[in-house]
């Protein structure tokens, strides 16, 4: 049940495989442990490409394939996970790593306005940016850690159904 679902959503591992930034790994993608989907890599490619996914840097797909081909998981799903970051959920995503940061850190929320520009991220990277990374990556490793587990479950459940319907 969980491998019908998944592979309903999963990329065409030839688009991926010419991608123009997924083209430096080059013979690396042909490796057929990649493409995969099954009850060992399904888990690590949820847990790689929603840890990618709270990453505030650029070419996330590009960290979340080295990762998928380094931990020999699925790579279209570890990729095409990492788009939960996004330009329409990363405002609030980014926002709540922040506020949970903060928190952690022990540092009050500060008041601020977002500037897309160089000399605003000089500026802020001392006040808000290290509860802001701190945030993400709290929030990276539970993901990870929420989603390897919850596919993994649902893998062996859908297993032991499986399994019981050929016992009948």
């Amino acid at each position: 049940m969980p491998k019908k679902i998944i592979q309903r959503f999963m990329p065409d591992p030839e688009k991926l495989r010419n991608h123009k930034h997924l083209k430096i790994f080059g013979s690396l993608l042909n490796k057929p442990n990649l493409w995969a989907l099954n009850r060992r890599s399904a888990p690590g490619a949820f847990a790689i490409g929603l840890f990618v996914a709270w990453m505030p840097m650029p070419f996330q797909m590009v960290l979340a394939a080295a990762l998928a081909i380094y931990f020999h998981v699925n790579l279209p799903v570890s990729v095409a996970l990492v788009w939960i970051t996004n330009p329409v959920t990363m405002p609030a995503m980014f926002y709540l790593a922040y506020l949970i940061g903060a928190k952690l850190l022990n540092h009050p929320p500060q008041q601020f306005v977002f500037e897309a520009s160089w000399a605003w991220i000089e500026s802020s990277i001392s006040t808000i940016g290290p509860p802001f990374l701190f945030g993400c990556l709290v929030l990276g490793v539970v993901s990870a850690l929420t989603g390897y587990f919850v596919i993994k479950s649902a893998w062996q459940y859908s297993i032991y159904l499986q399994w019981q319907k050929r016992r009948k």
